[in-house]
C-alpha cells in the first residue's frame, strides 16, 4: 500500500507537468503557421495575462499566446501562466505535503486517509483523548494556544476568514505579519509564510518578498560574505548583495551593529547595555567597530581597569573570576579586583564574585522552585517528595507505567524525543546534555542568542530556543537593560 502511494506521489505530478508541456506545445503549433504567429500582439498578450494583469505572472515571456516560463533554482515555475511552483507545498519539517501526498500547482493532493492544507490530519484516529490533548499542548501547557481545536494530536487552527493566517504546530503563529501592506497578499504572492516570516521564492527578496534582484543568488551571497566567511557576520540579512544589519538599539537612532557586512558589533563595548546611557568602554574610551580604544590611564577589554590600581589587569580579573571563566560570572563589573554586581539593588544577584543568582530558581512565570522548595545561591533545595532543578517532579506517582509512557511520547511515538527518560507522565531530559529542554525534550537551548559568551546574557531563561528575559531586560539575548536608571 505504501509502495503504491509512493509510486502515485511520484508519477502523478510528473504526468501533470508532462501534460502541461504537451498542451503548451500543441497550442503553440496551432497558433503558428509556417513559423509566423497568427495572433495579433494584443491577442497574444491577452492569452498570457493573469487575472491580476501580469504577463505570465511576471515569471516568463509570452510567445504567440503561450508562456515560456523562466527556469529558477531550485525548481521552476510551470503552468499555462507560469503560476505554479511546488515550493508552495513545502512544510515546516522540510517535506512536501508532509510526504502524505503530492503537490499540484501549489495545492496538496493528499493520500487516502489524510486531509488538510499540508496533509497533516489523519481521518481515523486511534489515540486516546487524553494523549491527543497532551500532544496538542504548547510549551505553556495550553491546548492549541486557545486558537484552535485538537484532532488526533494535531491542532486545527481557527481561521474564520479562510485565509489560513493562524498557523504553527500549536497554532502559535500569526501569519498576518506576512501580509503585504499594499497588495494584501501573503508575502506579496512571491513566497511562503512560516510563523510570521516570509521565505521568498527564487529571485524574490525583502521582508515581504516585495522586490526582485538583478543579480544571481550566488553573487548576492558573495558580496555579503564577511571576512570570517559568514553571511552578514550572522548579524543581518543579505538582500541583493547588501547587508541589512539587525538594529538592536531600542531608540532606533543608531544601530550598534553596522558595517558593509555587519562586521562591527559595538554591543561588545558596553559593560552593561543600557538604553539610557552611552556606557561605551565604561566611559573611559572610544568604541571602534566593536573594539575599545582606551583613554590614557585605563586598560582592559572595556577600559574598565584603572592603571592606578595596585593590581595588574590580569591579577584583577583573576580575583574577580572565582570559579568562573568570566569576571564576576558575567553578572557584574570588575573594578580593581572587586565585583560590582548588576543590576544594582537587585538582591537576587549576590556574592563576592556575583556567583549567586537566585533568578535561576525561577520558572517562566516567576515561581520560585515550583512552590516546593527554597532557593540557596541559585540552586533549589526541594521539599521532601519533590526533585528536579526547579523541584518540578513529584517522587510518588499515581499513574501506571503504560499511562505514564503514553504522556511522554511525541506525536511520532518517540519517548521524550529520544533525549530523556519518563517519570509520571513527564519527561526528564538528560542532564549531561544541558541544552536539551522542552516538555518532550524537543528543544535545543543552544539556539538561544548569546552575548558576551552567556546564553541570554544571564539575564533570562532559554525557553525552547528563545530567550525569556527577566524584568528590566530586553533584546534577543536579554542584553539590554531597560529598568530604572542607575
Amino acid at each position: 500500500m505504501h509502495t503504491e502511494a509512493l509510486v502515485q506521489s511520484i508519477l502523478v505530478p510528473l504526468f501533470l507537468i508532462l501534460l502541461t508541456t504537451v498542451e503548451d506545445t500543441l497550442l503553440q503549433s496551432v497558433s503558428q503557421v509556417g513559423g509566423v504567429c497568427k495572433f495579433s500582439s494584443e491577442s497574444s498578450l491577452r492569452r498570457c495575462r493573469t487575472p491580476d494583469g501580469k504577463i505570465c505572472s511576471g515569471r516568463g515571456k509570452c510567445d504567440c499566446g503561450v508562456c515560456i516560463c523562466e527556469a529558477t533554482d531550485p525548481g521552476k515555475f510551470y503552468g499555462p501562466r507560469c503560476d505554479c511552483h511546488d515550493w508552495v507545498c513545502s512544510t515546516y519539517n522540510g517535506t512536501t505535503c508532509n510526504d502524505r501526498g503530492y503537490c499540484d500547482c501549489g495545492m496538496c493532493e493528499c493520500d487516502e486517509g489524510w486531509f488538510g492544507d499540508a496533509c497533516q490530519f489523519q481521518e481515523e484516529c486511534n489515540l486516546p483523548s487524553k494523549k491527543s490533548k497532551a500532544l496538542c499542548k504548547n510549551p505553556e501547557g495550553v491546548v492549541c494556544s486557545n486558537r484552535g481545536t485538537c484532532h488526533c494530536g494535531s491542532c486545527m487552527c481557527n481561521n474564520k476568514d479562510n485565509r489560513g493566517l493562524v498557523t504553527g504546530r500549536f497554532c502559535e503563529c500569526d501569519d498576518s505579519k506576512c501580509l503585504d501592506e499594499d497588495t494584501g497578499e501573503v508575502c506579496g504572492g512571491h513566497g511562503q509564510c512560516y510563523c510570521g516570516n516570509c521565505y521568498c521564492a527564487p529571485g524574490w527578496h525583502g521582508d515581504k518578498c516585495e522586490f526582485q534582484c538583478d543579480i544571481s543568488p550566488w553573487e548576492s551571497k558573495r558580496r555579503c560574505k564577511a571576512p570570517d566567511g559568514k553571511i552578514c557576520s550572522n548579524r543581518g540579512t543579505c538582500v541583493c548583495g547588501e547587508c541589512n544589519c539587525h538594529d538592536v538599539d531600542p531608540s532606533g537612532d543608531w544601530g550598534d551593529i553596522h558595517g558593509d557586512t555587519c562586521e562591527c558589533d559595538e554591543r561588545t563595548c558596553h559593560q552593561t547595555y543600557d538604553r539610557y546611557m552611552d556606557s561605551y568602554c565604561t566611559g573611559h574610551g572610544q568604541c571602534n567597530c566593536g573594539i575599545c580604544d582606551c583613554k590614557e590611564g585605563w586598560a582592559g577589554k572595556k577600559c574598565e581597569h584603572p592603571l592606578s590600581c595596585s593590581l595588574s589587569l590580569k591579577s584583577s580579573m583573576k580575583k574577580c573570576q572565582g570559579t568562573s571563566n568570566l569576571p564576576c560570572f558575567g553578572r557584574g563589573q570588575c573594578q580593581c579586583g572587586q565585583c560590582a554586581c548588576y543590576p544594582p539593588g537587585d538582591s537576587r544577584v549576590t556574592g563576592k564574585n556575583c556567583e549567586c543568582d537566585d533568578r535561576q530558581c525561577e520558572n517562566i512565570s516567576g515561581e520560585i522552585c515550583g512552590g516546593y522548595g527554597y532557593c540557596s545561591c541559585g540552586h533549589c533545595i526541594c521539599e521532601e517528595g519533590w526533585f528536579g532543578k526547579l523541584c518540578q517532579f513529584p517522587r510518588s506517582c499515581d499513574l501506571s507505567e503504560v499511562q505514564s509512557k503514553e504522556l511522554c511520547e511525541t506525536s511520532d511515538g518517540v519517548m521524550c524525543s529520544g533525549k530523556g527518560s519518563c517519570h509520571c507522565g513527564q519527561c526528564i531530559c538528560r542532564p549531561q546534555d544541558w541544552w536539551v529542554s522542552g516538555e518532550y525534550c524537543e528543544c535545543d537551548d543552544r539556539e538561544c542568542d548569546k552575548h558576551d559568551g552567556l546564553i541570554c546574557t544571564g539575564n533570562g531563561l532559554c525557553n525552547c530556543g528563545n530567550c525569556e528575559c527577566w524584568d528590566g531586560w530586553m533584546g534577543n539575548a536579554c542584553e539590554i537593560w531597560v529598568g530604572a536608571e542607575y
